[in-house]
C-alpha cells in the first residue's frame, strides 16, 4: 500500500503528534510537500502532504487560518505538517481550531524533526510500494504464464480472476462468450455483448470501462490482437480501480492472449492451405487421397453429407453478370460458369461470411473446411450442421437490411454485397458435382439479384423465373419483334395466335377455338409465322425456342 498519515505518524523516528483530523489518517499520500507561500493552491496536485513553519501566515487571525486550511481542502491537500520551535513554539490555536472544523489531519513536527526527513520517508515508502506492485506484477506474469501453457485460456482466466479478487471473460471475434472464471461470471459477461461489439469497431488495441455506482462492479474491457479488428477481447471485473499489481496482472494476460490468438492465427492460415488442397483433391475425384491429407484435422466431415458453398462479393458478381449476358446476346444461349479470380479478399464481405460460418461451427464443435479462392469464398460443411445454419441466417440478415427490412448485418460490414450458392446434399465421390451445383445456384442468385439461392429450390421450382433474365429477354425481344411490328400495322394478331397454337401443342380445331376464328384463319396465320421469322415451325427446337421467348416477354 502507498504511505498514509497513520504509518507516517506511527514511524519511529518522525514523532509526529497529530492534533486534529485523527479520524482522515488513513489516507494516501502522494508526496510531501514544503510551503511557505500565504496560498501554495496553485502548486498542488492533490493528495500532498504540505509542510510550513506558517512564515507567512497570519496565524492569529482565525478567519484567514479558516480560508487557507478551506482551500487546501478543496485542492485535494490531505494533511498539514506544521513545524514547531522554528516561528512558533506551538501551533496557533487559530489554524488547530480551522483543521479541526475542516476536519483536516493537522500533525505537529518536532524541531528535531526536519522536513526532509518526512519527505524521504514518504519517497521511501512510494518506492517500496511501487516495488511491491512490480514484484506482484511479475509473479502473477509468472503465474499466468504458468496457467497458459498448463490450462490454455481458461486456466489464465482463473488465475486472473484470482490475482484481482474479481472475475474475468473471454470473448471470440463475434462477440460471444468463450470462458468466464468463476462460473457465476457468465452471466454478467453475457450482458456486455453490446459493449463487446462497440469495442470490436474500433481499432485495436482498444479499450473501455463500463459500469459505475448503479451497477456491482466496474468492468475494464480489452481488445485482443495485433490486426486492424480484434481478434478477441477480454473483461475484467472488480469492486474498484485495478491498483499497479493488477495493472500488471491484466497487461500480462493480455500480451499472453495475443500471443495464443496469433499462434491459431498462424495456425488458421496452415489449416486453410491444407483445406485447400484437400478441396483440390475432392474436385480431382481422389477422395482417399483427400481423407489421408486432412487426417483427423476435419474430423468425420469427409465422411458424412455435406453442402457446399460457394459465396462471391458483389463486385465481382457484377462484372461476371455483365460478361455473361453479353456472351448470351451475342449467342442466344447461357454461357458456362465463369473461372475462380485470382485477387485478394482483403476486407471485403467474404470476410464476415467467413467468420460468421467458422464461429458457428467452432460452438457447435464441428468441422468446417473453408479455403479463400481469390474473389471467392468455398465451404465445406456439414449438411444440416451449424455452420450451414448460420450461412443461411446471415444471408436472411443480409437480405433484410438490403430491402430495408433490418438493421444491418452483424459481422460483415459490407455485407449485403455478397451473392452465395449452396448445393444440395453431397458426399466425397459427388464434390465435383456439389462444387457445380453450387456454381449454379450462385449464377441464379447473381441473375436474381439474391443474396442466397439453394440449388434444392432449382430442382423444385419452375423454370420461368429464369426467364428473367436481361439477356434472355433481349433474346426474346429480337426472336419476337418482327412479328410484333406486324401485328402493330393492324393486318392479324399473329403473336397471340402463335400462343395459343404452341399452348395447344399445334392442334388447329382446339387453338382455333380459343381464338375464336377458323382453323383455316389461324394455319394462314402461322404460315404468315414461319415467312416472317424464316423459321420451321415444325422444328421442334423452333417451337421451344419461341415458346420460351413468349414467356420471358410476358414475365416483364
Amino acid at each position: 500500500m502507498p504511505p498514509t498519515l497513520a504509518s507516517l505518524v506511527h514511524h519511529s523516528a518522525l514523532k509526529l503528534t497529530v492534533r486534529a483530523g485523527e479520524d482522515r489518517l488513513d489516507v494516501p499520500v502522494r508526496w510531501a510537500h514544503v510551503s511557505e507561500l500565504a496560498d501554495p493552491v496553485p502548486y498542488m496536485e492533490g493528495g500532498e502532504l504540505l509542510l510550513t513553519t506558517a512564515l507567512k501566515l497570519d496565524t492569529e487571525n482565525p478567519q484567514a487560518m479558516r480560508r487557507y486550511v478551506k482551500r487546501l481542502a478543496k485542492a485535494g491537500v490531505v494533511g498539514i505538517g506544521f513545524a514547531i520551535g522554528v516561528n512558533y513554539d506551538d501551533i496557533p490555536e487559530a489554524l488547530v481550531d480551522a483543521a479541526e472544523e475542516e476536519g483536516m489531519p493537522l500533525l505537529e513536527v518536532p524541531r528535531r524533526t526536519p522536513f526532509l526527513a518526512i519527505s524521504k520517508a514518504v519517497s521511501a515508502a512510494i518506492a517500496a510500494d511501487q516495488y511491491r506492485a512490480v514484484t506482484a506484477g511479475f509473479a502473477a506474469q509468472r503465474e499466468l504464464t504458468k496457467q497458459a501453457l498448463n490450462a490454455g485460456p481458461e486456466g489464465l482466466l482463473a488465475a486472473l480472476a484470482a490475482q484481482l479478487d474479481g472475475w474475468a471473460a473471454l470473448y471470440d471475434a463475434s462477440g460471444a462468450v468463450v470462458a468466464t472464471a468463476p462460473e457465476w461470471a457468465g452471466r454478467r459477461a453475457a450482458r456486455l455483448t453490446a459493449d463487446i461489439e462497440r469495442l470490436r469497431d474500433r481499432p485495436a488495441p482498444a479499450s473501455a470501462v463500463v459500469g459505475g455506482p448503479e451497477t456491482e462492479d466496474r468492468v475494464e474491457l480489452h481488445s485482443i490482437g495485433t490486426g486492424r479488428r480484434p481478434r478477441a477481447a477480454l473483461a475484467v471485473g472488480t469492486a474498484a480501480a485495478l491498483g499497479t499489481a493488477e495493472r500488471y496482472a491484466v497487461h500480462s494476460a493480455i500480451a499472453l492472449l495475443t500471443l495464443t490468438t496469433e499462434r491459431s492465427r498462424s495456425l488458421h492460415a496452415a489449416e486453410q492451405r491444407i483445406g485447400a488442397a484437400v478441396l483440390r483433391m475432392l474436385l480431382a475425384g481422389q477422395p482417399d487421397h483427400a481423407r489421408a491429407v486432412a487426417g483427423d484435422l476435419y474430423g468425420g466431415l469427409l465422411d458424412a453429407p455435406f453442402r457446399m458453398i460457394v459465396a462471391e462479393s458483389a463486385s465481382a458478381s457484377a462484372a461476371r453478370a455483365h460478361a455473361d449476358a453479353h456472351a448470351r446476346v451475342q449467342t442466344a444461349k447461357p454461357s458456362s460458369a465463369a473461372v475462380l479470380a485470382a485477387a485478394g479478399t482483403g476486407g471485403d464481405p467474404l470476410a464476415g461470411l467467413a467468420e460468421v460460418v467458422e464461429t458457428a461451427a467452432a460452438r457447435s464443435g464441428e468441422a468446417v473446411l473453408v479455403v479463400p479462392e481469390g474473389e471467392r469464398l468455398v465451404v465445406l460443411a456439414a449438411d444440416e450442421g451449424a455452420a450451414v445454419a448460420a450461412c443461411g441466417e446471415y444471408a436472411e440478415a443480409l437480405e433484410a437490411a438490403r430491402t430495408g427490412t433490418a438493421g444491418e448485418p452483424s459481422g460483415g460490414g459490407e455485407g449485403d454485397e455478397l451473392v452465395v450458392g449452396l448445393s444440395a446434399p453431397a458426399g466425397p465421390i459427388a464434390t465435383a458435382a456439389a462444387y457445380k451445383q453450387a456454381e449454379q445456384s450462385l449464377s441464379v442468385a447473381r441473375r436474381r439479384g439474391r443474396v442466397l439461392v439453394e440449388h434444392e429450390q432449382l430442382a423444385s421450382g419452375s423454370v420461368l423465373p429464369l426467364l428473367a433474365d436481361d439477356a434472355v429477354r433481349a433474346f426474346a425481344d429480337g426472336l419476337l419483334r418482327a412479328l410484333y411490328e406486324h401485328d402493330a400495322t393492324g393486318r392479324g394478331n399473329l403473336v397471340a395466335s402463335l400462343r395459343a397454337w404452341l399452348s395447344r401443342h399445334g392442334q388447329w380445331d382446339a387453338a382455333a377455338a380459343d381464338l375464336g376464328v377458323h382453323r383455316h384463319t389461324l394455319r394462314y396465320r402461322m404460315r404468315r409465322v414461319e415467312e416472317i421469322l424464316g423459321r420451321s415451325l415444325d422444328d421442334a427446337d423452333v417451337r421451344m425456342e419461341l415458346w420460351l421467348a413468349l414467356k420471358a416477354t410476358a414475365t416483364e
